[in-house]
């Protein structure tokens, strides 16, 4: 099957530059405007706009180089994440949002960036 036909599968999460074992599956938000439709007892009146924070959030594996006091207390940010399918995803002026919960049994914990600007590149 030709490399296009590839919708999902491995992921890349780099946060400044630094990668970091991403397990399962990542969402993100562009932090495009979420419209609502206003409807009154008469009609549809129009829409409203209201503004979304852009993230990326999954699950990473902790290893002994991870500092993780550091890593949880990560500001103004630039988070990649690299698609199977070919996109990426960069999140700028990111904060880590998470509570930093991790899990000894397989390593890992729930990461959460959110940031002031997100784009495909």
């Amino acid at each position: 099957m030709a490399e296009s036909s590839r919708r999902g599968g491995t992921i890349n999460i780099q946060v400044n530059g630094q990668v970091y074992d991403g397990i399962g599956s990542f969402s993100y938000n562009l932090g495009q405007p979420k419209r609502e439709m206003l409807v009154g007892p008469d009609r549809v009146h129009g829409y409203k706009e209201m503004p979304q924070v852009p993230f990326i959030e999954g699950e990473i594996r902790d290893s002994s180089t991870l500092d993780m006091k550091k890593f949880l207390n990560t500001i103004d940010a630039t988070v990649t994440m690299k698609h199977a399918n070919g996109k990426t995803i960069m999140l700028r002026g990111a904060v880590f949002c998470s509570e930093g919960n991790g899990d000894t049994e397989d390593g890992k914990f729930a990461v959460r960036w959110e940031g002031l600007s997100a784009e495909e590149v």
